[in-house]
This record gives C-alpha cells, structure tokens and sequence, in this order.
C-alpha cells in the first residue's frame, strides 16, 4: 500500500453548471452538497476508439505510478452520472486517490450518446424526457443490441488485454444515471464482475420487477453496495416516497444474495451504514446524512476498504468475501427506540421492552391565560431497561413509585413517579422532563439519561432515537429500516403486492 497526498485546487465558488469545461486538465475545483471535486489528475489519460464494431466510443484511463504490470491488479469501471462524461466521474469521485493507494487501475467511459447512458425504464415509460435542454435517448431495451452495454462489455476486454487485470476482481460503480447503468450491467451482466456499487438515487422498479412481481435478473448474485444520499428528491417528491423506493431496490438484490433479512446497523458521523450478510454475496447499504443527489468525494475509499478490498469472484462463478480494510461490523455500544413499539434495538439484535416508549411534552403554560406552548418532546424508556442499558443495577421500591439504577461505577441514580429531578448519590440534577408512571414501572426520557449520566451521542430522526458512543447522526432512511426491521417487515415472501405501490412508472404519482 501507498502512501498519498491530496492536491490542492483553485475552488470555483461561483459555478452553477454540472461540469463546467475549464475544469478539465486544471486544478480548479468545485463543491456542492452533491458533488464535490479534486484536481484533474495529471496521469488521467483520454482514448478513442471502435471498441464495438461501428461505434465509436471515448473512455479515460488512470494507471498509478506503481503498477509495472508484474502482478494481476484489479479493475475498477466508474460510471459518469447524466449531463456528464468520464474525466468528470474522475473528479468528483475519488478512484484515482484510492488507485494509488492500492495500485489497481481504473477507467472512466463516457456514454456513446455523450451526456446520457442507454438505461432501460418500465415498459409504461415511452421517453421523450428533455434534461436541461438536452433530449434524454430513447433507450433500446435490447441488451444484445444496446450501445452501452456492449460498450461497457467490450470496455472490460480491452482492458483485460492491454493490461495485466485480475479477472477474478473487477468491480463497477457508477453515480445517478451512472448508478442505474452499473445495475443494468449488473442485472445482466454481473456475472463479469465481482460487485458493483451505485451512488445517489434507485431506479424504477420496473426494470427490476415484472409486473407480476418476479425478479428481472440474468446476472446472478455478486457483492452490491447501494448508497443513497437522504436528500436525494431525484424523481421522488418526499423522504417516504424516496424510502419506498430505496428498499425495494435493496430487497430486489437481498433476495438475489440470499441475505439475511436483518443486518448490522453502524453510523459513522452522518455515514449511516447496514451490512447484510448473504449465503451468495453480501450487500452493504448506506444512508448519507443530509446529502443532496450525487456522491461524496469519499465514497470510492469506502466501496473499497468495506466491501471491494475481500471481495473476489472465484473461477466456479462464486462469490467469496476474506478480510477488508475495515470490518463490517455494527456499532458495539447502540440501542435504537421508536415511541408506541415495545422493542428496543440493541446489540444489533431486536429485544423486546417491559413496555413500549412513549412520547412526552414538556410544556411551558403559566401566564397564558389558558394555553400552554410546547418546550421540548422527550421519549420516555422504562427505567429497567436503562439500567441494562448501562451495565447497572435496577432496584425499583415495593410501590413502584421509585426506583434506583446502581451504575458499575459506584453512582445511585434515584427517580420518582412526578419528578423532574434525579438524585445521582446525594445531588439533585433536574431532568429533561418528570419520570412517568406507567404500567406499573417508572419511565424517564432517554435522551437525558444517555446524555447527562452516561456521556453518550444521541440523534433523532423519523421518530427513531439513536443512542451511541461516538458521533453519529441518524438518517431518515435508516431510521425507516430500523422501523421496518420493528414491524417485522425485513423482506418480502413474494413481490405480488407491488402493483399496489405502482413505482412501475413515475415515481412521483406513487402512493399519491
């Protein structure tokens, strides 16, 4: 492994457009909350050619330094998003960093139709789409006949022959319309890769489903990554809508993988990851934190060191996962809540509660003359289970009315049914809001209790609380598979019901 440095560039604070052409071969540089860029790397090299007879096609290609072609290396193909093209994806991605780091090579194609890839969309879907005044191609459907997928195809061959590339460990990713190229190749072709991964918004289920619920798939299993910014709103009008969609493509790739239905839970900061463990791939799903439509200059070292850096596709045809640069594991210490549902999630296994959580107000109503404003909104967790929560010990009173936790490191803290205050040994600590009684047992809000008395992160999101020992910021789509793994609802027996969610057309008329 290589060590490496990051370039400074000339920031372009005024650009509004998607890939303004003085970039190209400069070190300017531009940051928007959906895409962020690095210089243009001075070894990118541009090429042309007839790769498929009668076509001719652009791609860019990035070598490191290191490689001397003495060794088989692995092959990354990073697809460009719409309105854009290949030296672009290497800007606003971070291959080429990650690249020298490890010494595999990658390569940028630019779609034939410059701008647009030939993405296949629900048979209701008849084109005609203008994208900032450019006409969207109609796509032609045939795979065996479709520019870019042959393109991308042949793409992979010439690079196996020019270059020493380890066939069992190639790996495409693509962003937006680049994303829905990388599942296309992937539901057809897959079986040339090793695993793909797709940044920014889900395509239509109509091009993964029938209409009668059966997977479309050619391409078998392989290792898949799916990051989805939770500010993506590319085609879908709101956060549900968006979460609807987001499953659906997951759970068409769970079932493909055979994965397990409930997978481990990690935030990093406002990385919110779920690592599924699968019988013939696994598959890692990432919720951005307050990211807008695009993908985060650190995606590509997070493809590579979670997922691609153990994964190969062996010469049987199977897919085998060995040791990565960093384990895919869930948080150690984090226990999620959903007001209403007596069930915690906790050692990233669900758990049931001695009572569900409940919501509570904290009200401001002395000189209103009658009205009362809303303070703050607290949920509140049976004090039993805090206690575990805590590694300590839970001594409720005969009467229930009180109740002390015996913390590992010598504190009492006491509660009592009405009180705002807690007493932790012989000092007094008002709290967010009064314990409750309910159901015979005390209840206090979590967010006081983790913060206050244990020092630990708390983030709220879509009525999920998040507890944890280190920065993390829930997500809304991450707090909806929290909800989903509550109910039961994991993944799917069958794919029937989905002519009632109607995403085979435009998403935006969903569940309208």
């Amino acid at each position: 492994m290589n060590t490496i440095k990051l370039r400074a560039g000339t920031p372009d604070d005024d650009n509004r457009d998607y890939l303004p052409e003085e970039i190209k071969g400069s070190d300017i540089v531009v940051n928007e909350n959906g895409n962020n860029s690095q210089p243009y790397p001075k070894r990118l090299q541009e090429f042309h050619g007839e790769l498929v007879k009668g076509q001719e096609n652009t791609w860019y290609e990035y070598v490191p330094q290191k490689y001397d072609g003495s060794k088989p290396v692995p092959l990354i193909v990073s697809n460009h998003g719409g309105l854009m093209n290949g030296w672009g994806q290497c800007i606003y991605s971070s291959w080429s960093l990650v690249a020298d780091r490890e010494g595999f090579i990658v390569v940028y194609p630019t779609s034939t139709n410059p701008g647009f890839w030939q993405i296949a969309m629900p048979e209701d879907d008849h084109g005609g789409d203008v994208i900032d005044g450019r006409p969207v191609p109609k796509p032609e459907r045939d795979m065996s006949k479709n520019p870019d997928m042959q393109f991308l195809r042949k793409l992979i061959e010439h690079m196996e022959e020019k270059y020493n590339i380890d066939k069992g460990r190639i790996f495409m990713q693509g962003m937006s319309m680049g994303n829905m190229m990388t599942s296309q190749f992937a539901h057809y072709y897959g079986y040339l890769l090793a695993g793909a991964a797709g940044s920014a918004g889900a395509g239509p289920l109509g091009v993964v489903f029938d209409k009668d619920g059966n997977l479309i798939n050619e391409g078998g299993p392989l290792a898949i990554w799916q990051t989805r910014p939770e500010n993506n709103g590319f085609g879908v009008r709101t956060h549900f809508k968006e979460a609807e969609l987001d499953k659906y493509n997951r759970f068409y790739w769970m079932k493909i993988n055979e994965c397990d239905p409930i997978p481990e839970i990690s935030i990093v900061g406002e990385d919110n990851f779920a690592f599924y463990k699968g019988k013939k791939a696994d598959l890692v799903y990432l919720d951005v934190k307050n990211r807008d439509h695009g993908q985060t200059l650190d995606e590509a070292f997070l493809f590579w060191d979670y997922l691609f850096s153990g994964t190969r596709r062996e010469a049987n045809g199977s897919i085998t996962h060995g040791e990565t640069r960093i384990p895919r594991k869930g948080d150690a210490c984090a226990a999620a809540f959903e007001p209403g549902v007596a069930k915690v999630w906790w050692h990233n296994k669900v758990q049931a509660l001695s009572q569900a959580p409940l919501k509570w107000q904290k009200l401001k109503y002395h000189g209103l003359n009658g009205g009362q404003k809303v303070r703050g909104e607290y949920t509140m967790v049976p004090v039993k289970f805090l206690a575990e929560m805590a590694g300590g010990e839970y001594v409720p009173s005969e009467d229930t009315l009180t109740a002390e936790i015996r913390l590992p490191d010598g504190r009492v803290c006491q509660f009592a049914r009405g009180s705002i205050g807690c007493l932790i040994d012989d000092d007094l600590r008002s709290m967010y809001c009064e314990a409750l009684h309910r159901e015979g047992e005390l209840l206090v809000s979590v967010e006081w209790f983790a913060r206050y008395v244990l020092g630990l992160q708390v983030s709220i999101c879509n009525d999920i609380v998040y507890v944890t020992d280190h920065w993390a910021e829930l997500s809304y789509i991450c707090a909806d598979l929290i909800k989903d793994i509550f109910s039961g609802f994991t993944l799917p027996d069958d794919f029937t019901h989905l002519e009632h969610i109607k995403f085979f057309g435009d998403p935006e008329k969903a569940n309208d």
